[in-house]
């Protein structure tokens, strides 16, 4: 399963490779972080514009969950800024 969301918002990819666990960004090679889930197991590709893709959810409502909580996770370490 595939879902595209935007969270309204801009996330500092810097940042969050370093403060996120599981992540891999290389701007040169791809333009958003890539950031595996400990608990679900979904990947998350996050683009600085706070556009998120999800991928590997096996059942719907894993995707509003993961999303939720990678939402929350960015409001705590304040990497993301809404506009």
């Amino acid at each position: 399963m595939v879902a595209s969301v935007g969270l309204g918002g801009r996330v500092d990819l810097e940042k969050a490779t370093c403060s996120l666990k599981r992540t891999m960004y290389e701007p040169e090679q791809f333009p958003g972080l890539i950031y595996r889930m400990d608990d679900a197991k979904v990947v998350i590709l996050i683009f600085s514009t706070g556009k998120l893709v999800c991928t590997g959810a096996k059942k719907e409502a894993e995707v509003p969950r993961s999303i939720a909580k990678l939402q929350e996770t960015l409001e705590e370490k304040v990497l993301i800024t809404y506009l």
